[in-house]
């Protein structure tokens, strides 16, 4: 006895939407030729100057650069983190001060009081300090491919950490609210008109583009970068005008989904992957649902 079930899914038929599990090095330019090879051990750069040298640096003693690297990152995300808690501090002083000769009760009340607004005035705060110092460290990302240690890696690193600084420490509260995209469009995120984010996994800001009356899904991950044969791939994501993408569905670098595409709850759009306008895809991997005249229900034929 067969037994089989039919969920009318078509194939996915995009060659750009293919992941090869091992893939090369090189990849072909439009003339369908192929391109040099990077080599993932060199210790040089193709970079000239100042950061040809960090390059050559970071590549030629990769643990200790990387540990010699975290004292400024952690420097970088205290000043956030400092700076976002001084109102808080200050009206926790203030407290305090005006409730010194009052009962011990009052006192205490004051206190609990004064942290828990210190907490949401330190989050309110955060979200206007942590894009500014993104902007002055100039981490707007572009889109690369080269190998992780990389002038371009370092700078995509620092981009996500203060976009997770934010995440972790306060975004679960202004999400979702208008607070929440300022904070994006603050880190260099395209937001259209009428956009709804649901979710706070969100890597990338700055190489993220949704077009208008957008709906994101609650706890959806979109990440413009993926690893592929060793190397680190930095690609934009492009969702079109009237998009929906399901709960706890996942968008991976290079993706583009055209005006009016649906992305069924818990499925994985691959890197590259180019969705035309109007389809509705699903799955692990995604793959394009047939709907309309050409649907299949749902059924379950045994055999």
């Amino acid at each position: 006895m067969k037994s089989g079930v039919s969920f009318g899914i078509a194939g996915n038929r995009s060659e750009a939407s293919s992941f090869p599990l091992h893939p090369p090095t090189g990849l072909k330019d439009e003339s369908g030729n192929m391109k040099k090879r990077l080599d993932l051990h060199t210790t040089g750069s193709s970079h000239s100057g100042t950061k040809g040298f960090f390059e050559k640096v970071l590549r030629k003693f990769k643990i200790l650069s990387h540990l010699a690297l975290l004292p400024a990152i952690y420097l970088t995300a205290s000043l956030c983190l400092g700076l976002s808690l001084v109102p808080g501090i200050a009206f926790f002083r203030y407290l305090i001060e005006i409730t010194e000769k009052q009962t011990t009760l009052i006192q205490n009340l004051a206190l609990g009081f004064s942290i828990a607004v210190g907490y949401f005035l330190y989050g309110f705060t955060l979200i206007f300090v942590t894009p500014t110092v993104n902007f002055l460290i100039r981490g707007k990302l572009k889109a690369w491919r080269g190998p992780y240690y990389s002038v371009e890696t370092f700078k995509w690193y620092l981009h996500n950490g203060l976009t997770y600084l934010v995440r972790y420490t306060f975004l679960e509260f202004a999400t979702p609210t208008p607070l929440s995209q300022l904070f994006y469009r603050m880190m260099g995120m395209k937001i259209g008109k009428g956009t709804t984010i649901n979710s706070t996994y969100i890597s990338d800001p700055s190489l993220i583009e949704l077009g208008d009356h957008v709906t994101i899904g609650g706890s959806v991950t979109i990440v413009a970068h993926y690893g592929q044969g060793g190397l680190m791939v930095i690609s934009p994501v492009k969702i079109g005008s009237g998009c929906t993408v399901g709960l706890r569905a996942t968008i991976m670098g290079g993706v583009t989904l055209g005006d009016n595409v649906r992305i069924m709850p818990n499925s994985v759009v691959l890197p590259k992957t180019v969705i035309p306008a109007g389809e509705s895809w699903g799955g692990v991997p995604a793959v394009k649902i047939e709907t309309g005249a050409n649907a299949q229900l749902p059924k379950l034929a045994i055999s």
